[in-house]
């Protein structure tokens, strides 16, 4: 009886006092300004680039500013000019002439297919591999991560000094080719690695082999990924192949050099808007196409 007293004793005095005065609040510590931070960051580097490493340049730092505003302050009259298009259009539909335009839009989409075409087979032999056999993950990956950190122009450039390929259009898709690796062998390796592997289970029950259950099931599961990369490859090819033209390749590219070269005088700057224009509308028909090829290819449970 005694010790059951002491240890009630004991409790009632180790318990709070639900009468008392409630526990002062603990405020969280406040989390380190990062916007802040960052903002300031690149405020100062802005400021550094403006006045001291730009003025080694021009020493008019604030002139070249003045400059810019004066231009942003006419570029809604310059947009929304008539005669600017007028011209344009008149350069197009009466100079050059529509054959040309689309002679030209040829060349840069077989620049652009052939290198996808490459680019596409290797990377998904590779993917395979590479699912295969994990530890050439990080090698292959690697390089070809390298690849895109290689300037377009200076890659282009550096193929007309070997043999065999030259000036023309060998050397661009070559590169071309290089850039699109990666963008497709990451997904290829994700798209192989998120198949289900009950459903390969199955597939080995059902007597199929390494390559039918790589063929008829990892793949075909694997494809809306895949395509993905293909997608991105596809528009960044795109791009990157207006440099060919200065190699001595061919595409839409030439219109934008020809207009850089001849700038300030007449056509220059249709030129260059001919060149940016029908490269984006390239783009995006290989975007709607590669959409419609998408929805074709993927049975029905897999899209999204």
């Amino acid at each position: 009886m005694t010790i059951a007293s002491t240890s009630s004793t004991e409790d009632s005095v180790d318990r709070p006092d639900p009468s008392g005065p409630s526990p002062e609040l603990v405020r969280p510590p406040r989390s380190f300004p990062t916007r802040a931070v960052f903002v300031a960051g690149f405020a100062a580097v802005l400021v550094w680039y403006l006045f001291i490493a730009d003025t080694a340049a021009d020493n008019d730092v604030i002139g070249g500013i003045s400059k810019l505003l004066s231009g942003f302050a006419r570029l809604p009259t310059i947009v929304f000019s008539s005669e600017g298009y007028a011209s344009w259009w008149s350069w197009m539909t009466q100079s050059e002439g529509w054959s040309n335009i689309a002679a030209n839009m040829v060349d840069h989409l077989q620049l652009v297919a052939m290198s996808m075409l490459f680019a596409t087979l290797t990377s998904v032999v590779l993917g395979v591999i590479i699912h295969r056999i994990a530890a050439l993950r990080g090698i292959v990956i690697g390089i070809a991560a390298v690849f895109l950190t290689i300037p377009s122009l200076a890659l282009f450039a550096v193929f007309i000094s070997v043999p065999g390929i030259g000036i023309g259009d060998r050397g661009p898709i070559i590169a071309l080719t290089m850039y699109s690796i990666l963008p497709i062998l990451r997904n290829t390796i994700t798209g192989l690695a998120d198949v289900d592997r009950a459903v390969i289970e199955s597939a080995r029950g059902m007597g199929l082999n390494a390559t039918q259950r790589l063929m008829r099931v990892e793949l075909p599961l694997a494809w809306p990924i895949i395509l993905t990369g293909i997608r991105v490859a596809t528009l960044l090819n795109i791009g990157i192949a207006a440099i060919a033209p200065l190699v001595g390749g061919t595409g839409l590219g030439g219109y934008i050099r020809d207009g850089l070269q001849r700038f300030p005088d007449v056509t220059s700057v249709e030129r260059v808007w001919t060149g940016v224009i029908f490269t984006v509308i390239l783009a995006l028909v290989a975007d709607a196409l590669i959409a419609v090829i998408r929805r074709f290819t993927t049975s029905r449970g897999l899209r999204t």
